[in-house]
């Protein structure tokens, strides 16, 4: 089944930029290793991953480790849908 997800760290603790910088990083390494199989977009506000369920689960699982492992209090939100989403490609927004 594909799934998208969308994904905020909120670090609460000194330094917090590169705590979310290295956990979009842990990401984009992990996925690197499955050749195509996850799409990842990242923007100013949240990072997006399209792929398989257990690919996405398990690249945010590792991510999410490693992160909570360096120490400190940290939040992540996460919206998970059901549909493979095409997140490389802006949006139909109808409005022609």
């Amino acid at each position: 089944m594909k799934i998208t997800a969308e994904l905020s760290l909120y670090p609460l603790a000194d330094h917090a930029v590169e705590r979310i910088v290295a956990f979009i990083e842990d990401l984009k390494h992990d996925a690197g290793h499955d050749a195509g199989a996850v799409e990842i977009v990242i923007n100013q506000l949240s990072t997006q991953i399209s792929g398989e369920l257990d690919e996405v689960f398990e690249l945010v699982r590792r991510a999410l480790e490693h992160s909570f492992g360096s120490g400190g209090s940290q939040v992540l939100v996460a919206k998970f849908l059901n549909a493979g989403l095409p997140i490389t490609e802006a949006p139909d927004l109808g409005g022609g």
